[in-house]
């Protein structure tokens, strides 16, 4: 991982503190990172900052929701998610 700085004007810098307090960021890094990772990944299916493991478990709740009637296919699911 690397680290970079970040020059904010004033303002914008005390709208963000607003921000995290607000909606429970942990710091203006996390708000940062979540607001860069959201403009980057916006229109792509697949967000690679998941590891292959979070990838397995994603797709273990998938199959167990489907078998357990709580979905019934993984389109419903990708249609519930883009509501």
């Amino acid at each position: 991982m690397k680290q970079i700085n970040l020059k904010l004007p004033d303002n914008l810098l005390k709208a963000a503190q607003r921000y995290v307090e607000h909606f429970g960021f942990r710091n203006i890094q996390d708000l940062a990172t979540e607001s860069i990772r959201e403009k980057v990944f916006e229109n792509s299916e697949y967000d690679n900052t998941f590891t292959e493991k979070e990838i397995e478990l994603i797709e273990a709740l998938i199959v167990h929701s489907i078998k357990n009637n709580k979905l019934s296919s993984e389109e419903e699911l990708m249609k519930i998610l883009r509501e």
